[in-house]
């Protein structure tokens, strides 16, 4: 089949990468967000996905809104079979959805209906699921409600960040997607409709949803500082400014702190919750770089009975 491939982020190139491995479809455009602002002097950069369909000399579009009236000539005019999509970043109108024959077919990175929306992979390891996975769905109007194709499963492990799992995901999703695109053009797949339970959503989170909660148990804030690692970043407060958590780890022998209050030891730094400790092992305070957190306690010298979150 003819293709155009959609898709932004890191987490998409991998999927690119075995389409044009493939050897069996045409990879003939590339469709992703326009070039955005990054790092200090905020210069603009071109996405992930820009930059690996240029190296492998496909033509790149880059449309303000998929409805805009230049970009549907131009997807006309290439005229795909299948637009296999990847974390593109935006809402595609019915006219986009109309222009291939064997429409847009969605990578997903969750078992549906379980987390629709933006942000499956965070949401999943919040909730404390043990497992999710990915699927292929043939995309309608609908939030993420379209006929699935295919689907894989992947173990949720307790140490597991939103950035560890996303990137397990991606190259195992690659394969489905490329496994999809040939059930398609042979046709062999057939998309079945998702059940009508188990919906859950998935909405992008916040900043203010990353922030920690020392009231709750210490798995809620296991699995909040986990899931929300890398972006948008766990954070509390110490002493009136923002502390990134990077990385922390329960400690259920630890009983006797009250939620927020600290204790620290030689090479570690404790911090109470609703049920039992969790140590800190990587923190990060405002305008500073990631640091173990003995280190940033020694620093900022904690007093007894000093908290965070207060």
């Amino acid at each position: 089949m003819k293709l155009v491939f959609a898709g932004t982020p890191e987490v998409a190139v991998p999927a690119l990468d075995a389409l044009l491995a493939s050897g069996r479809h045409e990879v003939a455009a590339v469709v992703t967000r326009p070039d955005a602002p990054a790092g200090r002097g905020r210069r603009l950069v071109a996405s992930p996905v820009a930059e690996r369909a240029e190296e492998a000399g496909i033509e790149v579009l880059k449309p303000a809104r998929p409805r805009d009236p230049d970009f549907l000539q131009r997807l006309e005019e290439i005229a795909p079979d299948c637009c296999p999509v990847v974390a593109y970043g935006a809402l595609l109108p019915r006219a986009a959805l109309d222009i291939p024959v064997r429409g847009w077919v969605n990578l997903h990175f969750s078992l549906l209906p379980a987390w629709r929306g933006a942000a499956p992979v965070q949401h999943a390891i919040m909730a404390g699921d043990e497992i999710t996975g990915a699927v292929t769905f043939l995309i309608e109007e609908g939030l993420d409600s379209g006929p699935v194709y295919g689907t894989v499963t992947e173990e949720i492990r307790p140490t597991d960040t939103s950035g560890d799992l996303l990137t397990r995901l991606a190259f195992a999703g690659a394969g489905l997607l490329a496994a999809t695109m040939d059930g398609i053009e042979d046709g062999t797949l057939k998309a079945v409709p998702q059940p009508a339970e188990g919906i859950s959503l998935a909405p992008k989170v916040t900043v203010e949803d990353a922030r920690v909660d020392w009231h709750t148990p210490a798995l809620r804030v296991d699995r909040v500082v986990r899931g929300c690692t890398p972006a948008p970043g766990a954070w509390t407060t110490f002493r009136g400014e923002r502390l990134k958590l990077v990385q922390a780890a329960p400690v259920p022998e630890l009983t006797d702190l009250a939620p927020g209050q600290l204790s620290v030891g030689k090479n570690n730094v404790y911090v109470g919750t609703g049920s039992y400790a969790v140590e800190l092992l990587w923190v990060q305070a405002q305008g500073k770089k990631p640091m173990r957190a003995a280190d940033w306690a020694r620093g900022v010298r904690i007093a007894a009975g000093e908290t965070v979150g207060g």
